[in-house]
């Protein structure tokens, strides 16, 4: 069974920085495309970015320069910082196998204020 466990989530101020992890359960990792998506109140889910099992990134335009999508297979992990953090980027971020294998994190809190 597939599991993805998000964690580093918290409240941080305008400019500041965070890092979410995600561990990943199962032999599957390696192998698969990891990604970061964030759902804001009110607002639909938006995909932050992804890495594939080769190591290459892309991201959403609202975070290119500021995010940065990493991976340790050694340990099962992907993770997400973020710097030069907006009022904006509040959201729920989650994680998210993006294939072969398909799954989805429960999600960790991120609030940027003052």
């Amino acid at each position: 069974q597939v599991q993805l466990v998000e964690s580093g989530g918290g409240l941080v101020q305008p400019g500041g920085s965070l890092r979410l992890s995600c561990a990943a359960s199962g032999s599957f990792f390696s192998r698969n495309t990891m990604g970061w998506d964030r759902q804001a109140p009110g607002k639909e889910r938006e995909r932050v970015g992804r890495i594939t099992s080769e190591g290459t990134t892309d991201y959403a335009d609202s975070v290119k320069g500021r995010f940065t999508i990493s991976r340790d297979n050694a340990k099962n992990t992907v993770y997400l910082q973020m710097d030069s953090l907006k009022p904006e980027d509040t959201a729920v971020y989650y994680c998210k196998a993006r294939g072969p294998v398909y799954a989805g994190g429960q999600g960790t809190q991120v609030t940027v204020s003052s």
